[in-house]
């Protein structure tokens, strides 16, 4: 990439000298503040995506977790222009069925812009490979954590997404076996996320559907227990707020 600073590969970086060891204060600041800047985009500022760029961000959902190490994702990505199109008509169909179902939020739902496929720079289909029925370990009696991580990964992309100055949206809406069909995927894949991802004119300042007033994020306190269901966490009252601000900065 002309006029850019070369950047060492994850896997060079992983292997370099202080690897174990805890991260700088500004190292920890940034991976806290791609954590709180991420956001699930949708408008999009067309533009390209560097070669280069989309390889270290597939490499790094390629680094992602799986359960019992069995790396169930599958990555395609749509660069043919009638089958992004017939893409969006999935998603278009998926979204008309979901404010049927809505029932008396549908005018408020189909008011959302809920993708990007159109206009993102880059359209990746992310999918759970076949195959996954010989994978025991670890999936037993929890066969879903093929999903979770699939989840992993595509996390890993959304960070580094951000890292990079770009946006990215998980499209969740379409009819999997009609995507699966286009996608020419084999019996037993499953889609399970359209990733809109590219440049974009600004980052919300906080998600989409909370500015909407669609749903807001659950206070922490809500979500993390003690010992038991329900049971509050004191510690977490008491100075996790405050702890959680000053991660923030």
């Amino acid at each position: 990439m002309t006029g850019e600073k070369p950047i060492v590969s994850i896997e060079e970086e992983s292997t370099g000298p202080g690897v174990g060891q805890p991260y700088s204060p500004a190292e920890r600041a940034a991976v806290y503040r791609a954590i709180r800047e991420r956001r699930d985009m949708r408008h999009f500022a067309g533009g390209t995506v560097a070669p280069a760029v989309l390889e270290r961000l597939l490499r790094a959902a390629h680094l992602g977790p799986s359960v019992g190490f069995m790396q169930p994702w599958r990555f395609i990505r749509v660069t043919d222009g009638a089958l992004r199109e017939q893409l969006h008509g999935c998603v278009e169909a998926e979204r008309q069925c979901t404010a049927h179902a809505l029932g008396q939020r549908r005018e408020d739902f189909l008011r959302l812009k809920v993708e990007g496929v159109r206009d993102a720079a880059e359209l990746i289909v992310v999918a759970l490979a076949d195959g996954r029925e010989a994978h025991v370990f670890g999936r037993r009696t929890l066969p879903h954590m093929d999903l979770a991580s699939v989840a992993c990964a595509i996390q890993n992309l959304w960070l580094a997404a951000r890292a990079e100055g770009l946006g990215m949206g998980w499209v969740s809406l379409f009819d999997p076996a009609a995507v699966a069909r286009l996608m020419g995927m084999p019996e037993g894949a499953e889609p399970v996320a359209l990733l809109c991802l590219g440049p974009v004119h600004d980052f919300y300042e906080e998600p989409m559907l909370q500015r909407e007033r669609w749903a807001r994020r659950a206070p922490l306190a809500s979500v993390v227990f003690d010992n038991a269901w329900g049971q509050p966490a004191p510690w977490l009252e008491e100075g996790g707020a405050a702890a959680e601000d000053a991660a923030h900065g």
